[in-house]
């Protein structure tokens, strides 16, 4: 399956361009185990006509004739430079956990995998997020009663790769055939460009968090305002029915002071919360590339050493 994704990365991820697929396996003890996979096409918007849902059932109704795992168990999704919360894997994610409670969504890391290292992780939903996104109500008091910050909307699943002889006879030829060249090139401190990339998408999310942060400003200071405006009409209600009373008239009926004063509507904070995770995974991979590049550093004045 691993081998899979990074093949289904190389034939068809450019750049920045994302590819999905479908991951396929069983549910055993208390293991998920994911035993195959197969991609999501590519199609363009011309493609008006393609039916992914459809294309899927086909594929696994094919795979389970010739008597292979079909069972749908989640999904797989390549990254840009760590870029991979956002709201479309979250909905996306939400929509298979909640028909396939043990659904998982793999993240695959080609930046990170060509530094010297697989880059694969497992997410899930934690069953407090998944909450929220049943009731869809992401208001700031709602995600502040079922205390929903960041740090507790995804859960990471330990991944276990387990490979067959074939294809570590394939892998061990792979590396026999790989030059001697190639692996000196892991101990080159040319990664100016993957920090500078981080940090540049670093600062547009840190720009975004502060738009963000201005609107929920303004709306708190509508807020403010409107609620002096209510005070003020409350007392000049006030006043009006204890001058009618002095005059011997009816009191004023009273009103519905909501009606007259419609509560501005609070601006949703899951993009908030989606950003400040983004946020700090573009952190940690910048701590990471400093870190990698310190241990390049050692091991380069080591070898240095040694040849002297």
């Amino acid at each position: 399956v691993v081998l899979k994704i990074i093949k289904h990365y190389q034939e068809e991820g450019q750049g920045n361009e994302v590819v999905q697929g479908v991951l396929l396996g069983l549910v055993v003890d208390d293991r998920l185990e994911i035993t195959n996979c197969f991609p999501f096409p590519q199609h363009t918007e011309d493609d008006a006509d393609f039916d992914e849902v459809q294309y899927q059932m086909e594929m696994m109704r094919s795979l389970r004739h010739v008597n292979i795992d079909h069972l749908h168990v989640g999904w797989y999704q390549s990254t840009y430079y760590g870029s991979f919360v956002t709201r479309a894997l979250l909905d996306s994610q939400f929509s298979y956990q909640h028909a396939i409670e043990e659904s998982v969504v793999l993240i695959y890391d080609p930046i990170k995998t060509a530094q010297g290292s697989l880059s694969l992780k497992a997410y899930r939903l934690t069953p407090k997020l998944m909450e929220v996104c049943k009731e869809k109500d992401f208001s700031p008091e709602a995600l502040k009663k079922a205390n929903i910050a960041y740090e507790n909307m995804f859960e990471e699943v330990p991944i276990v790769i387990k490979n067959s002889y074939l294809i570590n006879v394939m892998l061990w030829e792979l590396e026999k055939k790989s030059g001697v060249a190639d692996r000196h090139e892991l101990l080159s401190l040319a990664s100016s460009n993957h920090l500078g990339k981080s940090l540049q998408l670093l600062m547009d999310r840190v720009d975004e968090m502060s738009q963000d942060i201005v609107k929920y400003n303004t709306y708190l200071r509508n807020v403010s305002k409107q609620q002096q405006q209510k005070h003020q009409y409350q007392q000049r209600r006030q006043q009006e029915n204890i001058q009618r009373q002095s005059r011997g008239e009816p009191p004023l009926p009273e009103e519905d002071i909501n009606k007259l004063f419609k509560p501005p509507q609070p601006p949703p904070r899951m993009e908030s919360l989606l950003i400040a995770g983004q946020i700090n995974t573009y952190c940690q991979n910048i701590k990471e590339f400093n870190a990698q590049n310190l241990g390049k550093l050692f091991m380069a004045q080591a070898l240095q050493d040694y040849n002297n």
